[in-house]
């Protein structure tokens, strides 16, 4: 991956760190999944009538707005409002690298080398020693929920990447046509229609802040470099950088919400990092053997042809008999 490549994934995974914090700020106001389908409107519309349609089968634009909108966020907003902590939120989420590349070499035939096999045991070694120093008392549901979400996400990206629409926010802003109408059904079955009109009739500052975090910087900024990274590159080697996005998340958590930091958290955010330096380090290719010379050309009967012995001589030159 070209530098200034790398640091543009370092930067969304810095977006998106920081956004598991607004998020939470955003769940005090919104119920999890109006949230959501709030997001996805508000990405859609109007820009939807200013960006023209990707030249792209519509079952993909289907396929990316079911899985990335409704699916990753629904249930990821559902399991930080059911109680995961952002920080923990930030890490279980990261789980979609292997739900990716495990998607990708199934769907796509996209084997990763060993360097980046390395890179993803080591990071992911990282984020399990996080784990161990934060999920032990956490409630089961909001983990599985969580899960559910990577799960999501990994499918998301091979679709993107199987999509292969043109550059541009043409993807991003039509797939977001998808999740709100069946993010809308399921807030008024589950959340019910007195919580959403009371989201509507009070204003709340810090919750409508936290939604133009999510649309404007999280999804727009952020997903809009990520889909471009994946039509430059193979999913295995883009998926991993959003192991970043833990140690920002628990970062950002411990300053604006006062959620401690211990040890182990630090210990594997070091192991994460190293993982990501072992990614990012470009190997240099061998240059490949000179071919082979030319056989000499075979006559099927004789052999090989014989060379010429030399010039031929004038015929005067010859020895008379």
């Amino acid at each position: 991956m070209r530098p200034l490549h790398a640091f543009l994934a370092v930067a969304v995974a810095v977006i998106w760190g920081v956004n598991f914090v607004v998020i939470e700020i955003g769940l005090e106001h919104f119920p999890p999944l109006l949230f959501a389908a709030l997001r996805f409107t508000l990405v859609a519309l109007p820009a939807v009538f200013l960006v023209p349609r990707p030249a792209i089968p519509a079952r993909w634009i289907v396929a990316v707005g079911l899985f990335l909108g409704a699916g990753q966020f629904g249930l990821l907003f559902t399991a930080m409002h059911l109680g995961l902590p952002a920080g923990l939120s930030s890490l279980v989420l990261q789980a979609q690298v292997i739900f990716t590349v495990c998607f990708a070499a199934m769907a796509l035939g996209e084997r990763p080398g060993r360097r980046q096999l390395l890179g993803i045991a080591v990071a992911s070694a990282g984020i399990v020693v996080i784990a161990f120093g934060r999920g032990a008392h956490v409630p089961l549901p909001p983990l599985l929920l969580a899960l559910g979400a990577a799960a999501c996400w990994g499918v998301a990206n091979v679709c993107i990447r199987r999509a292969k629409a043109p550059a541009g926010p043409g993807l991003l802003v039509w797939s977001s046509l998808v999740p709100p109408l069946p993010l809308l059904a399921l807030s008024g079955l589950i959340e019910g229609p007195d919580r959403i009109r009371t989201a509507f009739t009070t204003f709340h500052l810090g919750s409508l802040a936290a939604l133009a975090y999510v649309v404007v910087l999280s999804t727009f900024v952020g997903f809009g470099a990520w889909n471009g990274l994946l039509r430059r590159y193979p999913t295995a080697t883009v998926a991993p950088f959003t192991l970043l996005v833990p140690i920002v998340g628990m970062a950002t958590a411990r300053v604006w919400l006062g959620e401690q930091l211990s040890t182990g958290e630090l210990l594997g955010g070091a192991v994460v990092l190293a993982g990501l330096a072992t990614l990012a380090v470009r190997t240099r290719q061998k240059p490949a053997d000179p071919p082979p010379p030319l056989a000499e050309p075979r006559s099927p009967l004789t052999g090989p042809r014989p060379a010429p012995a030399g010039p031929l001589r004038p015929l005067t030159d010859r020895a008379r008999p």
